[in-house]
């Protein structure tokens, strides 16, 4: 409910503003100790990292009320959204974009957790584990550089909006693609906030759809095998379908003005 998010972002503001704020029967302040905001800064933008892996992977529709808080914050607490940008990158590089060669004298563990991979007593997760959070932070990712706090001021720009997803989109197809991973990153991307991108750089992103259909599929189908065809067949019908229709749907889940009055 609306409601209750306004409450969450209270709480969130009111403690990094050095309120005192009551949690678990006790309460605390960032000014109880030197490093106090640092620390909460820090474990703060760890924590919605770990909303986009963990909730919206499972949940899709749940990485709106959680990016419209974080866009909240970092607009009145900048540090947050720094903190917040270093944990996404480091947890999930394909947010930058960026596909991390192997150096030389890397052992095949460490390579592997710099692709984002989880590496535990030298096993390294699934596949479909690994694909199912990537696919989760990008979502949350894209849903946060489209959307404002409602009750903010706004009277600055947003501190990270849609500039950064036009920039993200193409970086990307700028970079060879990779099977399995371009596919679905891209895809995620779009139905999050296609719909947004096209509102506001309209003729260049039907070109940029247009270029995806055309010259960027057929690379991403030259590198992907037989058994790995699932995410790209629903990235072409995807793009196939915006064309045609000459519009992205507004995605699932994107929060309405009544949602506010919940």
């Amino acid at each position: 409910a609306g409601s209750k998010l306004r409450e969450v972002f209270d709480k969130i503001n009111n403690l990094l503003s050095g309120k005192p704020v009551q949690t678990e029967g006790q309460t605390v302040s960032v000014t109880q100790h030197p490093q106090g905001l640092e620390f909460v800064c820090y474990k703060l933008a760890e924590k919605f990292v770990k909303h986009g892996e963990g909730e919206v992977s499972f949940h899709h529709d749940s990485a709106f009320p959680i990016a419209v808080v974080l866009s909240g914050i970092w607009e009145l607490h900048p540090r947050v959204g720094d903190i917040f940008l270093a944990h996404l990158h480091k947890k999930c590089p394909y947010s930058v974009p960026f596909y991390p060669a192997r150096k030389e004298g890397t052992s095949v563990e460490e390579y592997q957790r710099m692709l984002g991979y989880e590496v535990h007593d030298s096993k390294v997760e699934e596949q479909d584990h690994f694909l199912k959070r990537m696919s989760g932070m990008i979502r949350l990712y894209a849903a946060i550089i489209q959307l404002r706090w409602p009750y903010g001021n706004k009277q600055g720009a947003h501190p990270h909006g849609l500039s950064y997803g036009w920039r993200w989109l193409a970086q990307m197809l700028n970079l060879e693609p990779l099977a399995d991973v371009t596919a679905m990153l891209l895809l995620d991307f779009l139905e999050v906030c296609g719909n947004a991108l096209v509102k506001q750089y309209g003729i260049q992103l039907w070109k940029t759809m247009f270029f995806i259909q055309k010259y960027y599929i057929p690379r991403i189908e030259a590198v992907t095998s037989a058994g790995q065809m699932g995410c790209l067949s629903r990235l072409k019908s995807f793009v196939q379908k915006c064309l045609q229709e000459k519009e992205i749907p507004l995605p699932k889940g994107i929060l309405t003005p009544s949602f506010w009055r919940t």
